[in-house]
């Protein structure tokens, strides 16, 4: 009876034994899974990163050159006016002079005094309106020469902003070429991991990573600190982080810690 006993109990303690076997290794291939998984998205992210600037350079030129198109349109536009306004002015002066002429006619057959002095009132008063539209000729000219001063500026502005954006275009081009079959690759890698991957596991690295501002969720201990937020992490639980045999979190940042053992087999094995 009490050898049956012994052996019961001995039967229980390997199956615990296994049991705990088991789920260390579940815990480890879990933990593999998920850094494995960062590795890869991590270098999915520098392409990106590398990418992602030109496409916004690409777009800040696009935007710069629209908008000296419309400043160059919008300054000839003025032009036009103020060349309309130089030619009514000129049209005045010569209404004025025609009038001015007349007047000057009229006052050799002047009957008395007062009509030759309000005659040459008028001549007076044409004489100060050709100067006003002069003074208004002159103001229109000088503001037409900075109008076609600025619209020349703008066109070489132009001109070397579609040459810059040539540049990039063909720069992005060869990017996207050169990091597109690398990209595809890793994201079939990406995709193959995350299956791996329990799903309430999975939403958790995702949120950590989206939250993260350097996109790392799962990360390793170096110098005895999270290699997140370089924070300390006390010896105890560096110990239990080397043993296993549960997923273990920074309390400073929440991002998930692997030890050294795992992102050495992790990184060798990518």
């Amino acid at each position: 009876m009490s050898d049956t006993k012994d052996q019961s109990k001995s039967d229980i303690a390997q199956e615990t034994a296994e049991i705990a076997e088991v789920l260390e290794v579940t815990i480890e291939k879990k933990l593999k899974a998920l850094y494995s998984l960062q590795q890869i998205d991590s270098q999915i992210d520098k392409i990106r990163i590398i990418r992602g600037e030109l496409p916004l350079e690409v777009q800040d030129l696009e935007d710069e050159i629209a908008g000296l198109q419309t400043r160059i349109t919008k300054y000839k536009d003025e032009v036009k006016i103020l060349e309309k306004q130089i030619a009514e002015k000129t049209n005045s002066i010569k209404d004025f002079n025609v009038l001015i002429k007349k007047y000057e006619e009229q006052q050799m057959n002047v009957r008395n005094n007062r009509e030759y002095d309000s005659l040459t009132k008028e001549i007076e008063f044409q004489n100060l309106e050709i100067q006003l539209a002069e003074k208004r000729i002159r103001e229109f000219t000088e503001e037409l020469e900075v109008k076609n001063t600025l619209i020349k500026d703008s066109k070489n502005t132009l001109k070397e902003r579609e040459g810059d954006l040539k540049s990039k275009k063909v720069e992005l081009k060869d990017i996207v070429e050169e990091t597109e079959k690398e990209e595809k690759a890793l994201m079939k890698k990406s995709d193959a991991f995350s299956k791996m991957i329990e799903e309430r596991l999975l939403t958790a690295y995702q949120r950590i990573r989206k939250n993260a501002r350097n996109g790392l969720a799962v990360v390793q201990i170096e110098r005895d600190a999270c290699n997140g937020c370089f924070n300390k992490i006390p010896p105890q639980h560096q110990l239990d982080i080397k043993m296993h045999k549960k997923i273990i979190v920074c309390e400073y940042c929440g991002r998930i810690l692997v030890d050294d053992d795992i992102a050495n087999e992790v990184k060798q094995s990518l």
